[in-house]
């Protein structure tokens, strides 16, 4: 594992939710923007490419203004990007957990970084992941932690 002990990956789904405006109302996108602004915030090439994609097909951001959400992303924050070491941790831990293609590869990343709290919508709220990397749903009130280890 490489980089530094603690700190806050994002997921895919905790940019949107801050850039666009969505009839989930303001609550969420509130909470997302206070993610964003907190200290430590990590982010993978694959989440910076997800939310580009969506940006763009939602024809929320031309060319020019991508350039400058990767700069953003480079500058703002930790970015990890995939290596050989990554997606064969990834492969392993969707063995050890049955995460999807995608997840493990966000989770082996958040895990490279040394980060220990990955905030996701879409995966198991409270989930422990290798005894340091805890998923936390940001929307969910009282979030209860599942102390699993397969």
């Amino acid at each position: 594992m490489s980089g530094v002990s603690g700190g806050y990956f994002l997921d895919t789904n905790i940019w949107l939710y801050a850039f666009l405006e969505t009839e989930a109302g303001t609550s969420k996108q509130q909470i997302a923007r206070s993610l964003i602004d907190r200290e430590g915030v990590a982010v993978s090439t694959q989440v910076i490419n997800e939310v580009c994609v969506n940006l763009i097909k939602k024809g929320l951001l031309d060319e020019a203004e991508i350039q400058q959400l990767v700069q953003d992303f480079y500058e703002g924050c930790q970015v990890i990007e995939l290596s050989r070491q990554i997606l064969m941790n990834a492969s392993e831990l969707r063995q050890r957990y049955n995460f999807s293609f995608w997840d493990s590869l966000i989770i082996a990343c958040a895990l490279e970084a040394g980060i220990d709290t990955l905030d996701s919508e879409d995966m198991q709220n409270g989930l422990i992941v290798s005894e340091c990397l805890r998923i936390v749903n940001p929307f969910v009130e009282g979030e209860s932690i599942i102390e699993t280890e397969f």
